[in-house]
């Protein structure tokens, strides 16, 4: 039986991933610091509102 992700678990990982992408990113460690705040604010969110199981 194959255990399929909803929409929300899809939402979570892929925040995660463009956080990880941010700091990965070209450009200046204050913005690349942001950006990464900002996706993992979005999972911290989500997660919080247990969407994502």
């Amino acid at each position: 039986m194959k255990h399929a992700l909803n929409p929300s678990a899809i939402r979570v990982f892929a925040h995660r991933r463009m956080a990880l992408r941010a700091l990965r990113a070209n450009s200046s460690l204050p913005v690349r610091l942001a950006r990464c705040n900002s996706h993992m604010a979005i999972v911290r969110t989500l997660e919080a509102q247990g969407e994502a199981k």
